[in-house]
């Protein structure tokens, strides 16, 4: 009798030990990317764009061809990319820092435009690889190292919820926010990137998938301190959801 393989590693997926601290979503999040592209059979033909960040090894981690990007001009190259072979899939995988940060004119600039290639959105909050920095999506009192006594919105403003910001625009496109702070959540946030993947290969718009992540080291508590801390306190700020879509199936 032969055994049956139920779970196995990706084809998409090297099979290498990974930098991410221990609680870190990162390493969930690259499992679904993967899969998604075995599921679809564009690994031949993908791109991802690495940018600067916790994830700046990400082409270490996949079996395919990666680009490496300055700091927030992911979507940059993104855009180049798709535009010299319109027939590769082309994603990026950006964090919090990299995406709203420095490269807040880069991606709402891309999503305006429309631009055909799907972003893979990291938000835990902070500045997880430079040493814990304040992010433009950190939370209202949340410690960081530059901000010992939490973040002040008076004077710093209020984090900024990308979805909202860029379904806002009137161009086309898929936009969508998910969590990993659940089995559940996951699943969804697997279904959520490969649809994003789905209308890549239909040609059909700018996809964006927002992932709710944890990042324990620089917030200073156990990975399961931290899996609560997103359920309770991110979550209600970051609802998720399908903010838009070119089949008009919002939640």
């Amino acid at each position: 009798m032969m055994d049956k393989v139920v779970f196995k590693r990706p084809e998409a997926l090297l099979p290498v030990i990974t930098h991410y601290c221990p609680g870190c979503s990162h390493g969930i999040v690259h499992r679904i990317v993967a899969e998604c592209v075995d599921e679809l059979d564009i690994r031949e033909r993908t791109i991802g764009i690495a940018p600067v960040g916790c994830s700046v090894l990400a082409y270490n981690y996949f079996n395919t061809d990666f680009f490496e990007a300055s700091h927030g001009r992911a979507p940059a190259v993104a855009t180049g990319a798709k535009r010299a072979r319109p027939d590769l899939i082309v994603f990026t995988y950006q964090g919090d820092g990299d995406l709203a940060s420095i490269g807040m004119a880069e991606i709402v600039h891309a999503c305006n435009r429309g631009e055909k290639f799907t972003v893979v959105f990291i938000n835990n909050t902070v500045y997880g690889m430079t040493g814990g920095q304040m992010a433009p999506t950190t939370m209202p009192g949340q410690i960081t190292t530059t901000s010992p006594y939490g973040r002040d919105t008076a004077h710093i403003g209020w984090p900024i919820r990308m979805c909202e910001l860029l379904s806002s625009l009137k161009t086309e496109g898929f936009i969508a926010r998910t969590s990993t702070h659940s089995t559940k959540e996951i699943i969804k946030t697997k279904r959520m990137i490969k649809k994003a993947f789905e209308l890549q290969v239909a040609n059909k718009c700018f996809t964006f998938v927002e992932v709710l992540s944890t990042c324990p080291t620089n917030w200073g508590m156990t990975p399961k301190q931290a899996q609560k801390r997103l359920e309770e306190e991110m979550v209600p700020y970051y609802p998720l959801g399908v903010f838009k879509s070119p089949d008009g199936d919002v939640s």
